[in-house]
């Protein structure tokens, strides 16, 4: 049979018995049991893997260093906190400075509010998650809840309007031809008690 003549049945099968056959190889299995003891246990390219994390500490996942974290927006564009941000984007390579520049503030005995406030003084009001509640920024915190509040008054006062211009308009007749005569109201009647009797 020629390679041009395999079915793609046949063809998968080879394919499967290549995988199959490398798998058990005795070349790829030998004493990987010992961290660098064999072919697994060796990086041929560190650089790929990624940069090192530091090791956490019981001070990094202090309650008092989440939530100033939990107020600061990372710089890095993500849109997250640092605190998030460090502790779910592991390639994120400016969170764990931030997280470091808290750290060492914290250590020096700030309080929460005056690390916020030095970062506020560095990176400008765009570093906090929520914009203080004062001056222009009232208007942010205020005016989804009145407009949602204004759009239903309006909506409440149009559709009472709608239902008592219903109720009062008094009853007209179809647009193609005139009213009906009491004379055929009438007659309609009788003729309407005949089929129901």
């Amino acid at each position: 049979m020629k390679s041009s003549d395999w079915t793609r049945r046949q063809f998968l099968a080879g394919v499967a018995g290549l995988f199959a056959f490398q798998s058990v190889s005795p070349t790829v299995s030998q004493s990987d049991s010992l961290p660098g003891g064999g072919p697994a246990g060796k990086l041929l390219d560190p650089q790929r893997a990624g940069r090192s994390l530091e090791p956490v500490t019981g001070r990094d996942n202090l309650a008092a260093i989440q939530a100033i974290e939990k107020q600061l927006r990372c710089t890095c564009g993500c849109g997250l906190d640092i605190y998030t941000c460090r502790t779910t984007d592991f390639n994120c390579t400016i969170s764990p400075g931030l997280h470091r520049q808290v750290l060492a503030r914290y250590e020096a005995g700030q309080s929460g509010q005056q690390i916020v406030d030095a970062f506020v003084a560095e990176h400008g009001e765009s570093i906090l998650m929520s914009p203080p509640q004062r001056g222009f920024n009232l208007v942010g915190y205020f005016f989804p809840g009145t407009a949602l509040l204004a759009a239903g008054v309006l909506l409440f006062v149009a559709l009472r309007r709608w239902t008592r211009l219903a109720v009062d308009r008094p009853a007209v007749a179809p647009a193609g031809g005139p009213a009906a005569s009491p004379a055929e109201l009438e007659r309609l009647r009788r003729e309407l008690e005949q089929v129901d009797g």
